[in-house]
């Protein structure tokens, strides 16, 4: 049985520029055409409709093909620096 996958998961997988990462938009379990080509799936072999995260170029790939990984961190804000406390000598 291959990796299965839910819609919003963030993924990476190899193509012919390197690995690639991107977001899971749809999980298809039936046949399907996309950009000429019949892609077959079914329930126990799914396919998914995947996007990019650099160019939005959307794709689909077989769930042997990709692997699970953490979502970037957008913007994470810094923690503020905490101002050293005077010492007093005295």
């Amino acid at each position: 049985m291959s990796k299965t996958f839910r819609r919003g998961d963030h993924v990476e997988w190899n193509s012919e520029a390197g690995r690639v990462r991107g977001v899971v938009l749809k999980k298809v379990v039936s046949n399907v055409r996309f950009k000429g080509y019949v892609h077959h799936a079914s329930k126990a072999e799914p396919q998914y409709f995947i996007a990019s995260d650099k160019t939005d170029h959307v794709a689909i790939h077989k769930g042997q093909a990709l692997s699970l990984i953490r979502p970037p961190t957008q913007g994470k804000a810094k923690q503020p620096r905490r101002k050293k406390r005077a010492q007093s000598h005295g």
